[in-house]
């Protein structure tokens, strides 16, 4: 009974998690980004074709050069192609190698860790000039629920996984709180420097760095941004030699030029489909489809099917404000999902009416000749009406007044 009650936890929170969507920006993108703030950075240059490959690699000066997959997922050097390629980044000795791998790469789905079995399709590559460190650290600036605020998080230990590095030597990462309204100082900076072991003559160039990554942090709205790794190389220089960015929705109104950037061919198709009608929808691999309003009742509802020993197949909240149409087309984005074999619709109805439910219910089980179980649980406002159409409508509706109840039915039927 305790792993199964981790387990409905883990769910629950793995889809409170997604609720609130965070913008993720390609690489190539985030060099820009960083270069518009006078962030040091490899050359860097996307294509999008396996010509336009070839005409960056031949116009670069030189042939030292690596092409890194445009795919938002990490674990890209660990990744495979569908094309066969093992590898979303390799060095580039010749525009002819360059239109090789990216043929390779362009229009086929790299899987790696964090992709799932289907992958992400690669739209771009991006050519970068190699160069060699001398050290590699790593530098995030995040937001920190204990204290509150901003910090800056740094490591000398560079280039991998961080979490392994906290894991092993917490004494490695260096936390520093930084002040809102003053931001990160220089001085602050050339301490945080000196305390992961820059080298005297690189020490400003790295503080630098740090102001600045916090400035991005600030004025473009961020959620994170983590650079790893940020390197001293060979040359004497210290360069961001990758980064990541996320950025807070909730701030598209005032960030229009970061949130052009948004490439949707790299998420769900399902929950780019659900924005659309304001629906809160993350997919999961379960087979139950749950329909349910509020994003409290939602975790209870996946955590009382765990309990009953299904699977969810997604989180999703119609919300206060839904009516029979978005009823009706959240039926069709659980439809899409051929894993689905039962659909379970958990409401309370609050300031959502039992009976606009009911509705969208019943069109929705008519028009789209709904095949699948399906399992219903109405509680609350204009609840009696509800449970008369649904009864009055002659479908084959399995009603329920108790939680309980209803899910272990719908967990039976899905099997």
């Amino acid at each position: 009974m305790l792993s199964t009650l981790r387990k409905a936890g883990s769910l629950a929170r793995s889809a409170s998690a997604g609720q609130r969507r965070f913008l993720s920006i390609h690489e190539y993108q985030s060099v820009n980004l960083l270069n518009s703030y006078g962030i040091p950075t490899p050359k860097s240059i996307p294509a999008k074709s396996p010509q336009e490959a070839f005409d960056v690699a031949k116009n670069f000066g030189h042939n030292r050069l690596v092409i890194k997959a445009q795919v938002l997922a990490g674990g890209r050097g660990k990744g495979k192609f569908d094309s066969g390629l093992q590898g979303g980044v390799h060095t580039v000795d010749s525009p002819e190698q360059a239109k090789e791998y990216a043929a390779q790469m362009i229009g086929s789905k790299l899987i790696t860790k964090q992709t799932g079995a289907g992958g992400r399709v690669c739209n771009a590559v991006m050519l970068a000039e190699r160069r060699d460190p001398s050290h590699e650290y790593y530098v995030a600036v995040l937001n920190d629920r204990a204290s509150q605020g901003v910090v800056l998080v740094a490591s000398n230990q560079g280039g991998m996984n961080i979490e392994e590095v906290a894991a092993k030597d917490p004494s490695a990462i260096i936390t520093t709180p930084i002040n809102f309204e003053t931001g990160l100082t220089k001085p602050e900076a050339v301490e945080i420097a000196k305390k992961l072991g820059f080298k005297p003559e690189s020490v400003d160039e790295a503080a630098d760095i740090f102001v600045n990554l916090y400035r991005i942090f600030k004025e473009k709205d961020a959620t994170q941004i983590e650079i790893n790794p940020m390197a001293e190389t060979t040359d004497g220089k210290v360069l961001c030699m990758d980064a990541k960015f996320g950025f807070d929705d909730n701030a598209e109104f005032r960030q229009k030029d970061i949130f052009a950037l948004r490439d949707i061919s790299q998420e769900e198709p399902s929950e780019v489909e659900a924005q659309k009608y304001n629906l809160n929808f993350i997919k999961l691999d379960g087979s139950i489809g749950c329909l349910v309003n509020g994003a409290g009742l939602a975790m209870a509802t996946m955590d009382v099917l765990s309990l009953h020993g299904g699977n969810p197949a997604n989180f999703l909240d119609v919300g206060g404000g839904a009516t029979p149409e978005t009823v009706k087309k959240a039926f069709e984005i659980l439809l899409t999902d051929p894993k689905v074999k039962t659909i379970f619709i958990n409401i309370f109805g609050g300031i959502m009416r039992c009976d606009y439910i009911a509705e969208g219910v019943i069109k929705a089980t008519k028009e789209l000749n709904l095949k699948i179980p399906l399992v219903v649980r109405l509680k609350g406002t204009k609840e009696q009406e509800a449970k008369n159409m649904i009864k009055e409508s002659g479908l084959k509706i399995v009603a329920f007044d108790s939680l309980d109840d209803a899910a272990e039915q719908a967990v039976r039927l899905a099997v």
